[in-house]
């Protein structure tokens, strides 16, 4: 009777589990379905798939870096106590790795849920100044496909447009559009499929493999080469070092300082350089 019993729930929990992630894979559909209508009424020709090319180009060796953090972070969701039904959701609807690490400790002590939205705020709030220069980019564009693309940004895909696009005349291009696609779709699906994988199998992975620091290798490897101008080189150095110094700060504040005091080296460096040409 109890060996009954137990295949019975072992059935319903495995048809549970099936219902679960075939309500995930429905919703996944309906998100790819609504971003078709919006972006892809009609099948893009072939410069659109040109541009995209270059973008994804761009972005493949930032991939590495990328899958590696979000690998990382859902092996660290999982170990804060999260079930595994819960990373998921979480990984799939907070796209930002750094606000999902600031929340892990604050939701083990049971802080409020305002000091959580505040401090995920708090260490993201270099995107409002990242959607500040991409706006000229893509103002003509209507408010729930700019939405769309605010969610999908991402650093890498901002460094590496702003690289590109920076210092064109031309603003709200189709070109502009498909490039900045092709950096963003890559990076969303490969934060996802590997921080899933964080999720389901990072109990397989060694203690003694030092993720973290393999990935900061990676990141590493894609800025550097990125610092050709002295402001983008005051930029990093004093992003660097105040995000050094802020490490005990508590809600990863030293995070935004760094972002705050990183810009600010930047754009005065790139004001006293114009100043001294203009010079005679």
């Amino acid at each position: 009777m109890v060996a009954e019993r137990l295949r019975a729930t072992a059935r319903i929990s495995s048809l549970g589990s099936v219902l679960w992630h075939a309500l995930r894979l429905a919703m996944l559909c309906k998100v790819c379905a609504v971003v078709k209508n919006r972006f892809f009424s009609s099948f893009p020709g072939a410069q659109a798939r040109r541009d995209f090319g270059k973008g994804l180009g761009d972005v493949l060796t930032a991939l590495v870096a990328v899958s590696t953090w979000g690998f990382v972070t859902g092996i660290a969701l999982v170990k804060s106590g999260l079930t595994e039904s819960m990373a998921t959701l979480m990984t799939l609807l907070v796209y930002a790795g750094s606000a999902q690490l600031t929340a892990l400790p604050l939701m083990e002590t049971l802080s409020p849920l305002l000091l959580i939205f505040v401090a995920g705020l708090l260490v993201n709030i270099r995107f409002l100044i990242f959607g500040a220069a991409l706006q000229p980019f893509f103002r003509h564009l209507s408010w729930p496909r700019r939405l769309f693309l605010g969610f999908f940004s991402s650093d890498i895909a901002f460094v590496l447009f702003m690289g590109r696009y920076g210092d064109s005349k031309l603003k709200g291009s189709g070109e502009q559009l498909w490039y900045f696609l092709g950096l963003i779709v890559p990076c969303w699906f490969a934060w996802n499929l590997s921080s899933l994988l964080g999720i389901y199998l990072g109990g397989l992975v060694p203690a003694s493999w030092s993720l973290e620091f393999a990935a900061i290798l990676a990141l590493m490897a894609i800025i550097i080469p990125l610092v050709q101008t002295r402001p983008m080189a005051m930029c990093l150095l004093v992003a660097g070092l105040i995000a050094w110094a802020g490490q005990p700060w508590p809600l990863r504040l030293g995070l935004a300082a760094a972002v705050a005091g990183g810009i600010f080296a930047g754009v005065l460096s790139e004001r006293l350089q114009r100043k001294n040409r203009k010079s005679p």
